[in-house]
């Protein structure tokens, strides 16, 4: 009779923590669905990551050396952020740098190593930088960042090695 009894007992038991379980499951999957859904209907205007809306006031922070990368890509990028820094200082990175490394514009990501590893940082410059080839003012260019324009860049066409 007492093996019986314990016999119930430890199926009770763990029946009941299998219950457990799959409520503790649950609410967590719940959880995460709700700030998955929270972060996806996030549409603050605020969330525009740190920029400058004017013009630089006095000398700008000189970009990295393109010949201290070894690959082509980043050798031709951070030329070509040298050659736009005024409007590089007047951009967002979507990276959100400025939350992570304290950047306060595009430039920044070219002022350090940080764009040699961020495809996001990356594409932004080379957008900014054919954008203002071809006229637009650094505000023009802010706003089709912000609108998401950056993500059709294509970099394979600045895989190559510059000419001399």
């Amino acid at each position: 009779m007492t093996r019986k009894l314990s016999a119930a007992g430890a199926i009770f038991i763990l029946a009941l923590a299998a219950t457990g379980i799959r409520l503790a499951r649950a609410q967590a999957s719940s959880r995460a669905s709700a700030v998955a859904a929270a972060l996806a209907n996030d549409t603050r205007s605020d969330d525009v990551p740190a920029h400058h809306t004017s013009p630089p006031s006095g000398p700008l922070p000189a970009t990295l050396d393109p010949k201290s990368f070894p690959d082509s890509l980043n050798q031709n990028l951070y030329a070509l952020a040298a050659k736009v820094k005024p409007v590089l200082y007047q951009q967002p990175c979507y990276c959100h740098c400025d939350r992570e490394v304290g950047h306060t514009s595009l430039l920044d990501c070219y002022v350090d190593k940080h764009a040699s590893v961020c495809s996001v940082c990356k594409m932004e410059a080379v957008y900014a930088y054919e954008q203002t080839k071809l006229g637009k003012s650094p505000a023009e260019i802010r706003d089709a960042i912000i609108a998401g324009k950056w993500k059709e860049v294509d970099l394979r066409k600045y895989q190559s090695p510059a000419s001399k």
